[in-house]
């Protein structure tokens, strides 16, 4: 959790108001302030129905992103890093954490939609391709092409098979007994 002293990269599902608003906080910055796009199109109302995730480096926020479900596939939308952490590795380590964090919830496919520019990131260094014969849509005047990933969920993917306790258990923590839990 942010505050509580950490010295490193690592990426969290957002679990608390707090969270959230540094996840809100990011896109503000990368999209808004350094972009100009209208706060309308940086916050498009899909927001409450989807998976948060936020990036820290120590307990500061750099990156953000969601990830809206869909019946056999997972979207990755809004992916942030302010400036200063533009690192293909700080990029890895979140997308390597979001994956699993998919794969978890047994979906073996996530998809995300990117400039030309970002595509080519997203296809050499997470192993993304770009789905053929799909027309880019025009987002803010640019393409976005479509691109795909293969996932294999691991062999304890949360299933109608998993322990009812598991699926009353915090997003993401579902080895963290729930506090109320017997």
């Amino acid at each position: 959790m942010a505050g509580e002293g950490h010295n490193s990269f690592r990426a969290e599902i957002v679990t608390t108001m707090e969270q959230l608003q540094h996840a809100y906080s990011v896109r503000a910055i990368c999209f808004m302030e350094e972009t100009g796009l209208p706060v309308d199109h940086a916050f498009d109302g899909n927001d409450l129905q989807a998976t948060h995730a936020v990036a820290y480096l120590n307990d500061e926020p750099v990156g953000a992103l969601r990830v809206r479900w869909f019946s056999d596939f997972a979207k990755i939308e809004r992916s942030a890093f302010r400036k200063s952490h533009r690192h293909p590795r700080y990029l890895k380590m979140c997308a390597e954490f979001i994956f699993d964090h998919i794969a978890r919830k047994g979906y073996t496919k996530v998809i995300t939609h990117a400039s030309p520019e970002y595509a080519r990131l997203w296809r050499a260094v997470l192993g993304f391709r770009e789905v053929e014969g799909k027309a880019p849509a025009i987002y803010h005047g640019e393409p976005h092409v479509e691109l795909i990933r293969d996932l294999v969920p691991p062999s304890d993917a949360i299933s109608l098979a998993s322990d009812v306790a598991v699926l009353f258990r915090t997003e993401g923590k579902w080895e963290i007994p729930a506090k109320h839990e017997q």
